[in-house]
C-alpha cells in the first residue's frame, strides 16, 4: 500500500507499470534457470547413483514446487504494484 502511494505520487504510474512488468519476467527467468539446475542436478545424481533414484526424485519434486510458489508469490506481488 504505502509502496504504491509512493510511486504515483513521486514518478507517476508509468514507472510503477514498467517495473511490475521487469519484476514479474525477472521472477519467472528466475524460476526457469532455477529449476533446470534442479532437473539437471537431479539427473546427474541419479546417474551417479541409481539406486537412489526414488528419494532423489522426490526431492527434486518438493523443491520444483517451492521454487514455483516463491515465482508466483513474486508475479502476484508485482500484480499488485498495478
Amino acid at each position: 500500500m504505502l509502496l504504491s502511494v509512493l510511486l504515483e505520487t513521486t514518478v507517476g504510474t508509468g514507472l510503477a507499470e514498467f517495473g511490475a512488468g521487469l519484476g514479474a519476467g525477472l521472477a519467472v527467468i528466475g524460476a526457469g534457470l532455477g529449476i533446470g539446475r534442479i532437473g539437471s542436478s537431479a539427473m546427474e545424481g541419479i546417474a551417479r547413483q541409481p539406486e537412489a533414484a526414488g528419494d532423489i526424485r522426490m526431492n527434486m519434486i518438493i523443491i520444483a514446487a517451492l521454487v514455483e510458489v516463491s515465482a508466483l508469490f513474486a508475479i502476484a506481488v508485482c500484480g499488485f504494484v498495478l
